[in-house]
């Protein structure tokens, strides 16, 4: 009877240990105490924020990474067997698409992962209730738009691999107005003293060529500065579309302006009055709706 009992419990024994392993469910919350250093250039920025870890029994979610950044100053607030309270200031690293800059709109991240435990051991949770971003926050050039958190699957293929991952995101996007002041205003005073020079008379149009020429090149020095803003990248920012059309406008003013000199140099006066007279006017007209389309349309 005894040797059936100790049978009957090392089966059970045996089952038990045959049984595979749950994940554990860790919820995790962040909130943003404070954002800085933005460089567009770098792709960095610095961040200050709570890190919670809460389980329903006893956990150890203590080795946690962050992927995308380096903890500049950790410390541990609570260390309960169900709870890890952390306060982290970290350097972060993050994706930059200035396809319509100055307008651009960009993503902050923070990106949390365990250093050992795959998925079938820790399975983090977003608990978006806990989470947020304080509202005294003032990022310098850039409006908040919003958060939110999201949990994903991260796999190594080369190892065989997938580990939980928590995301925070962090919407921001450039001050409209600030932006366009210093971007386009300038060049839209560049272009208007330009489409002036076409009311000057036939017989000056020396003084309308040298003006077009030193506008010419303020536009290019302007597109300088303005390109030197940012990191040089593989396509085209709507600030480069707009300063190509700008090209094409005041390329297209003086090729107007040396048919007409060449229409008076050769004395056909008659048809340079008339080229004049139609580009007089005409191009406070076509000029606003060529970069009304732009901004419509490619921005």
């Amino acid at each position: 009877m005894r040797k059936l009992i100790i049978l009957t419990i090392m089966i059970a024994l045996g089952m038990l240990l045959m049984q595979p392993a749950f994940a554990q469910d860790v919820s995790v919350s962040t909130y943003v105490l404070n954002l800085g250093s933005f460089d567009v250039a770098k792709g960095t920025y610095n961040a200050d924020f709570y890190l919670d870890f809460v389980c329903d029994s006893n956990c150890s979610p203590d080795n946690f990474e962050i992927l995308n950044g380096k903890i500049d100053k950790i410390d541990k607030i609570l260390d309960e067997p169900n709870e890890k309270f952390y306060r982290i200031r970290a350097e972060f690293t993050t994706k930059i698409d200035l396809q319509r800059f100055p307008f651009d709109k960009q993503r902050l991240q923070i990106i949390i992962e365990d250093k050992k435990n795959t998925i079938d051991k820790i399975r983090y949770v977003s608990a978006g209730q806990s989470s947020g971003i304080e509202d005294s926050i003032a990022f310098a050039g850039w409006n908040i738009d919003g958060w939110n958190a999201t949990v994903r699957e991260h796999s190594y293929s080369t190892y065989n691999e997938t580990f939980s991952q928590y995301v925070f995101n962090i919407d921001i996007s450039r001050i409209s107005m600030n932006s366009f002041m210093k971007t386009f205003l300038p060049v839209f005073f560049i272009v208007l003293v330009v489409l002036f020079t076409f009311v000057i008379d036939p017989d000056k149009i020396t003084t309308r060529i040298t003006m077009l020429g030193s506008m010419l090149i303020a536009a290019v020095m302007f597109h300088v500065a303005i390109a030197g803003q940012i990191p040089p990248v593989g396509y085209l920012t709507f600030a480069d579309k707009f300063m190509a059309l700008t090209y094409v406008i005041l390329v297209s003013s003086f090729m107007v302006t040396i048919a007409i000199l060449q229409l008076t140099e050769t004395k056909r006066n008659e048809i340079a009055m008339k080229l004049h007279r139609y580009t007089e006017f005409s191009m406070f007209i076509i000029v606003p709706i060529l970069y009304a389309a732009l901004f419509l349309f490619l921005l």
